[in-house]
């Protein structure tokens, strides 16, 4: 977990998401509308993300950046084997 302090190009910002991953753009496969986001974490495991392609841009996403997968969800399933 991390603090929940971000900066921004308008200065800090705090989400109130507590789950975030920090981990490294492994791949992003734009769309003609989205991109998908692969976000590889410490460990080797990674998270995919589809986000707009506008936003992908914006957030200079691109491999081998730094960039947070940051998970906002009232529900979450679990399962079992």
């Amino acid at each position: 977990m991390h603090n929940n302090t971000y900066r921004t190009r308008f200065g800090q910002m705090k989400v109130s998401a507590r789950n975030q991953l920090k981990g490294k753009v492994k791949k992003v496969t734009p769309g003609a509308v989205n991109s998908e986001v692969i976000i590889e974490l410490p460990g080797g495991l990674e998270i995919t993300s589809i986000i707009t392609k506008q936003s992908a841009e914006t957030l200079g996403l691109s491999v081998g950046k730094t960039a947070y997968a940051v998970i906002k969800a009232t529900d979450v399933m679990v399962g079992s084997d």
